[in-house]
């Protein structure tokens, strides 16, 4: 199931995350600052010169990226960039002119005559010197251009993962009308023939629709409970094709305490029935193996290959099944996996390998006692 956590704890934890952010930026400060002064002198300038760091930040993070940037207004973006950054620079001389300098001046017996000699100027000769203005420039965004870095990487790296999880739903949305499209069939074809068997059709269906809409909502659902499913699947499609359909499927391994992505090997079968089996006259085969090593799986499907498509293959596992799981796979395990699809004379043959993870203690008793 999926652990979310609490707003309040979110809001308070990013709280906490800049308040802890503000505090180094000031003890930087501090040090560079107490060079040339003391910590004392630095540490009492630090204080009126924060609170304009902050705005500036706060400004250019919370007002300017979301308001122009994010909605691609770029021109705009860089036209208020400049201005705030013009606005900040000049109310960082302000603070210099009226209590920064007369404080060092004030405390430092042997402070920068440049300093003392500025300070025989007027207040608006010091204020546009062009010299100490692109210092102020300079020392407003030495470190509020690195933290607006890091909250652009910060938005980039939300809205990627915004994206994989919507496309990921989009794909899941495909798996289950996909599956209930063929199950359907097959039930409807038991219905018309009136065969006894179509009430245990109802009853696999719904056990396996109750995995779907219960289980699935996760982003990863224990590998045993993904394992029944697929055997509810096959024992359907059993009823379908009774005799004919020699089916084979072997299990190694532990499968209790280890997690997957749901619906993963769905397709595979699934795609083994509907190209293999319901394309053939006479009997068939199938044959699943499921080997688990460690934290490895390999799931291994193979199945007769109808005649009428063996001149053209491609067509077998170019359905929306196999791209559906590929897309899945790239974005699940993008470098923990391995699919193959081979195509022999007689024989279609898929082979799945991918990196499982640990399941929670909690998850494996609660499957164990059940």
């Amino acid at each position: 199931m999926n652990t979310r956590m609490p707003s309040n704890s979110i809001k308070t934890g990013r709280i906490m995350l800049h308040i802890a952010f503000w505090v180094i930026v000031y003890v930087v400060f501090l040090v560079i600052y107490s060079v040339k002064s003391t910590y004392a002198i630095s540490a009492y300038n630090g204080i009126f010169y924060m609170p304009l760091h902050m705005g500036y930040f706060y400004l250019i993070a919370y007002w300017l990226i979301p308001a122009y940037l994010l909605r691609s207004h770029y021109i705009s973006f860089i036209f208020w960039v400049l201005c705030v950054s013009c606005a900040a620079a000049f109310a960082g001389r302000v603070i210099d002119i009226l209590i920064g300098n007369p404080n060092i001046i004030k405390n430092l017996p042997s402070a920068d005559w440049s300093i003392i000699e500025d300070s025989k100027q007027t207040f608006w000769q010091q204020l546009f010197n062009p010299y100490h203005f692109i210092s102020s420039v300079k020392m407003m965004n030495f470190v509020i251009w690195i933290a607006v870095v890091i909250k652009l990487f910060k938005l980039w790296y939300e809205r990627k993962q915004a994206a994989i999880q919507a496309e990921l739903r989009a794909l899941k949305g495909q798996v289950h009308p996909h599956f209930l499209f063929n199950t359907l069939n097959n039930l409807y074809a038991l219905t018309l023939n009136q065969s006894p068997k179509a009430p245990g059709v109802v009853i696999g269906l719904s056990d396996m629709l109750r995995y779907m809409l219960y289980e699935c909502n996760a982003d990863k659902v224990n590998l045993k409970k993904e394992v029944i499913m697929l055997q509810h699947y096959m024992d359907l499609e059993k009823i379908r094709y009774e005799d004919r359909l020699e089916m084979n499927f072997n299990i190694d391994g532990n499968l209790d305490d280890k997690m997957i992505a749901p619906l993963m090997l769905l397709p595979l079968v699934e795609n083994a029935f509907k190209h293999g089996t319901s394309e053939m006259t006479g009997d068939t085969w199938i044959n699943i193996d499921l080997n688990v090593t460690g934290n490895k799986l390999k799931f291994k499907v193979s199945n007769s290959k109808p005649e009428t498509v063996a001149a053209d293959a491609g067509k077998h596992y170019g359905n929306i099944g196999i791209q559906n799981i590929k897309k899945r796979l790239e974005l699940l395990y993008p470098s923990t996996y391995q699919l193959k699809i081979m195509d022999d004379e007689d024989v279609f043959l898929v082979m799945l390998e991918l990196e499982l993870t640990q399941a929670p203690a909690l998850a494996v008793t609660q499957l164990t006692n059940s």
